[in-house]
């Protein structure tokens, strides 16, 4: 199955874990997944790493500056959205804050809140990539 594009997109995806334990999560607006729940990120452009992407996507999307040596790659899922056509490969990264951050709403038209949940109490409504991750991957306080 192809994209609308005609080819596999690959995006990152990061979570963030702040001092109190608790994952960031955006419930997304738009087409793509209107009402989810997910991770900062998107996609990865031509020449970046994928910890650039990380901190790039988490900066325009949040107002929150990851420190790039405190990113660590867990692994990737393969995601296939046949309403939208789309395919993407998605680089899940996970990192821990030092500090409290202040997040921001800096793409209404992409997110409609964000919001900290304790690990042990997400919400149910998740994105293709977000679900895949958390039956993977256990996110630690």
């Amino acid at each position: 199955m192809e994209n609308s594009a005609g080819n596999v997109r690959v995006g990152v995806a990061s979570w963030i874990i702040n001092p109190q334990g608790q994952v960031l999560l955006g419930r997304r607006t738009g087409a793509h997944g209107a009402g989810l729940w997910g991770a900062p990120g998107g996609h990865m452009e031509f020449g970046e790493e994928p910890f650039q992407t990380a901190v790039r996507e988490t900066m325009e999307e949040t107002g929150i500056v990851l420190d790039p040596s405190n990113i660590q790659i867990t692994f990737f899922t393969n995601d296939i959205f046949s309403d939208t056509k789309k395919h993407y490969i998605t680089i899940h990264c996970v990192t821990h804050l030092r500090d409290n951050a202040t997040v921001e709403l800096r793409e209404p038209d992409k997110c409609a809140e964000w919001r900290w949940f304790d690990t042990d109490h997400l919400p149910s409504e998740l994105f293709l990539p977000a679900q895949k991750f958390l039956a993977r991957y256990k996110l630690r306080k």
